[in-house]
C-alpha cells in the first residue's frame, strides 16, 4: 500500500517535448483525424497572414507603378487584388470549418479522457479513497482531465505561433538577414521572463491544492440548502466567509505578489521589441527613399515584424501555460498508473460457508490494530449478529468481508477458498448491504432510489412493494406528493419534490437492500434512525426462521437482535463472547450482559 512520492513540478525541455508528444499520442488514439486537421490548420493559420501581407505589398507596389504610367501595372495590381480576396475567402472558410471540427474533436477527446479517469478511479483499492495523498493526486488528475482537450488546442496554438514566428523570420531574412537576426534576439528576453513566471505558477499551484479544496468545500457548504439553518443558528456565516477569504488569498495573493515583481522585466523586454520594430521600419523607409526597395516593401516588412513579434508573444504565453498544464499531465499519468484492485478469477456459484480465520487488520494510515486474531464461521442461511461498543471493530470487519480492504494478516474464506481468489463482481452480486453511511440519490425519484438496489433486473411493482413493506417504508411513500415518482429534493427544478427525514431515508435505503433479493444480507446499524416499533417489526422479519437468507447484522440496540442464531461480542478488536442471547445475558459479568443492563437502565 505504499504511495510513490510525487515528482518535482518543473519540466525540463526534454520533458516538455515528451509531454507534448504524449498529449498528441493520446489524442491520436482517441481521434486520429484530429492530429492531421490540427497540424494542417496550424500551418494555414501561420502562412495565410504572411501570404496576405505579401500580396498587399505587391498590390501597393503595382498601384504605385500604375500611377507612374508603367504598362501592365494596373492589370497586375487587379490580379493581386483578386488573389488577396481568394486568400481571404480561404481563410474565412477554414475558420468556419475549424470552429465546428474543434467542437467535435474537443467533445471526443475530453469525453474519453474523463471516462478513462473515472474508470480508473472506481478500480482502485478502497483505502486510497480515504488517503489524503491519493485524493490530492486525484484532484490534480481530474483538473488536468477536465482541460485536456483545451491543452490539445493550446498545443495547436503553440504550433501556429511557432510556425508564424519561423515563417516571418525566414521571410524577413529574404529582405534582410540582419533584420532576422536582430528580431530573433529581441524575442529571447520575453521568453525567459515568462518561463520564470510559469515555474512559480506550477510550484504555487501544487502547494495550494488543500487551500483550494477547502475554499471550494466551504462554498459548497454555504450554498447547500441542508446547511443554511445551522449556519444561521450558530452564526457561522461570517466565520465561513472569513475562512473562504483566507484560503482564497493564500492561493491567489502570493501569485499576484510574485507577478508584480516581474513587471519591470516585462517592461524592458517590451521596450526592446518596440525598438526593434521601430528600427526595422526606419531601415525600410531609408531603403525605399534610396530606391533600393519598392514602396510596397514597407507594408511587407511592417507586417512581417509585427507578425513575428505578436506571434512570439503568443508563443511565449502559450508555452508558459502549456508548461503549467503539461506538468499536470505527470499527475494524470501517475494517477492512471496507480494499481487497480487485484481481482481473482474464480466465480462464486453458491454459498456454503463464510469463515474468518485469524484475521487482524490495521488501516494503512494508522499503526493501531483495529482487529486482532478474529475467527468465526457463518453457515449458509444462518442469522448472526455483531455487537459491541463504538470503535470495537464491527464496521471494519464488514469492510473486510466486502473486500473494501484486505486483512493485514489471516484470511477470509468463502466455501473454503480465500475471498481474494474470487472475482469481486461475482462476490458483490450475492450481497445486499446497508452501511451506516448509505447513499442518498437526490437526483432520482423515490422509486428509482429503491430500484437501484438491483439494476440488472427489470423493475416491477411487485418487487418494489415487497421491498418497501419489508423496510416498513410504505408510509414514507404514502406521505410524499407523487409516491414512487416523487423527486428526492425540493431544490430541483421539478414539481412535487420531497425532503425526507433521516429515518425516512434509512427506510428507503433498507428497502433498496431488500429489493436486491441477495442471498447474503449485511446490515450495519440499519435502523439507528427508525422508531422502535418499526425497528422491532423489521428485525422480527429478518430473524424469522422462515428467512433463508444468510444474515449478518450489526446493532447497538441489543433488544433487536435477540432472535439471532449466534451473537458475537467484540471489544477492542477482539471477540470476547459468543453465543445466543439467553446464554450471553446469563453471564452477569460478561460484556454483553453489561451492555444489556445499561440499555435497559436507560429505557427505565
Amino acid at each position: 500500500m505504499a504511495y510513490r512520492k510525487s515528482q518535482a513540478a518543473e519540466l525540463s525541455n526534454t520533458e516538455m517535448l515528451k509531454a507534448i508528444g504524449n498529449v498528441l499520442k493520446i489524442s491520436f488514439k482517441i481521434s486520429p483525424s484530429a492530429i492531421g486537421f490540427k497540424f494542417i490548420g496550424s500551418l494555414l493559420d501561420a502562412v495565410l497572414p504572411l501570404v496576405t501581407a505579401f500580396l498587399a505589398a505587391q498590390t501597393i507596389t503595382e498601384i504605385t507603378r500604375a500611377f507612374a504610367g508603367e504598362s501592365g501595372a494596373r492589370e497586375t495590381a487587379l490580379i493581386y487584388v483578386f488573389l488577396t480576396a481568394a486568400v481571404g475567402l480561404l481563410s474565412t472558410l477554414k475558420g468556419s470549418l475549424s470552429n465546428y471540427i474543434d467542437q467535435v474533436v474537443r467533445f471526443k477527446v475530453e469525453s474519453r479522457i474523463s471516462d478513462m479517469l473515472y474508470e480508473r478511479f472506481v478500480q482502485l483499492d478502497f483505502w486510497r479513497y480515504e488517503d489524503k495523498k491519493s485524493t490530492d493526486l486525484y484532484d490534480k488528475a481530474q483538473d488536468f482531465s477536465s482541460f485536456f482537450a483545451y491543452v490539445f488546442d493550446r498545443i495547436a496554438r503553440l504550433l501556429t505561433s511557432l510556425f508564424s514566428v519561423g515563417a516571418a523570420i525566414i521571410a524577413l531574412g529574404v529582405v534582410s538577414p540582419w533584420l532576422s537576426v536582430i528580431l530573433f534576439a529581441a524575442i529571447i528576453p520575453g521568453m525567459v521572463v515568462q518561463y520564470k513566471l510559469s515555474r512559480f505558477q506550477i510550484k504555487h499551484w501544487r502547494e495550494n491544492v488543500t487551500a483550494r479544496r477547502k475554499k471550494n468545500y466551504i462554498e459548497y457548504n454555504m450554498m447547500h440548502p441542508d446547511n443554511i439553518s445551522e449556519l444561521r443558528l450558530y452564526n457561522l456565516a461570517n466565520t465561513m466567509l472569513a475562512l473562504r477569504k483566507k484560503y482564497r488569498d493564500t492561493d491567489q495573493g502570493a501569485r499576484l505578489v510574485f507577478e508584480r515583481k516581474f513587471l519591470k522585466w516585462r517592461a524592458l523586454s517590451d521596450s526592446l521589441e518596440t525598438a526593434v520594430q521601430l528600427g526595422s521600419l526606419l531601415w525600410v523607409v531609408i531603403k525605399i527613399a534610396n530606391r533600393q526597395l519598392p514602396i510596397g516593401q514597407f507594408v511587407y516588412v511592417q507586417q512581417l515584424v509585427g507578425t513575428a513579434l505578436s506571434s512570439a508573444g503568443s508563443f511565449i504565453s502559450e508555452y508558459g501555460s502549456s508548461d503549467e498544464d503539461l506538468a499536470k499531465l505527470r499527475d494524470y499519468n501517475e494517477f492512471m498508473n496507480l494499481p487497480a484492485l487485484e481481482n481473482g478469477a474464480r466465480t462464486l456459484t453458491g454459498l456454503k460457508t463464510i469463515e474468518f480465520k485469524n484475521v487482524s487488520f490495521k488501516y494503512p494510515s494508522n499503526n493501531k490494530s483495529v482487529l486482532n486474531n478474529i475467527s468465526f464461521r457463518v453457515d449458509a442461511g444462518q442469522h448472526i449478529a455483531l455487537v459491541g461498543e463504538n470503535g470495537a471493530g464491527k464496521s471494519t470487519l464488514i469492510k473486510l468481508l466486502l473486500r473494501l480492504y484486505e486483512p493485514t494478516s489471516g484470511e477470509i474464506l468463502v466455501n473454503g477458498v480465500n475471498l481474494k481468489d474470487y472475482d469481486i463482481d461475482s462476490w458483490h452480486k450475492v450481497i445486499g448491504v446497508l452501511q451506516q453511511d448509505f447513499a442518498r440519490f437526490h437526483f432520482l425519484t423515490l422509486g428509482e432510489n429503491v430500484a437501484y438496489g438491483n439494476i440488472h433486473v427489470k423493475e416491477s411493482d411487485k418487487r418494489l412493494s415487497g421491498a418497501l413493506a419489508a423496510a416498513e417504508a410504505d408510509e414514507v411513500v404514502a406521505d410524499t406528493p407523487k409516491g414512487l415518482d416523487t423527486p428526492m429534493g425540493t431544490w430541483w427544478e421539478e414539481e412535487g419534490g420531497a425532503e425526507l427525514s433521516g429515518g425516512q431515508w434509512q427506510r428507503i435505503a433498507l428497502a433498496r437492500n431488500f429489493y436486491r433479493q441477495a442471498p447474503i444480507v449485511i446490515l450495519d446499524e440499519p435502523t439507528s434512525a427508525i422508531d422502535a416499533l418499526a425497528e422491532s417489526k423489521i428485525f422480527d422479519r429478518l430473524f424469522d426462521p422462515k428467512n433463508k437468507n444468510t444474515l449478518i447484522a450489526i446493532s447497538h440496540r441489543l433488544t433487536t437482535i435477540e432472535g439471532a442464531e449466534m451473537i458475537y461480542v467484540l471489544k477492542d478488536g477482539e471477540i470476547v463472547q459468543h453465543g445466543v442471547h439467553t446464554e450471553l445475558a446469563a453471564e452477569k459479568s460478561g460484556q454483553y450482559a453489561t451492555m444489556f443492563r445499561r440499555q435497559l437502565k436507560k429505557k427505565g
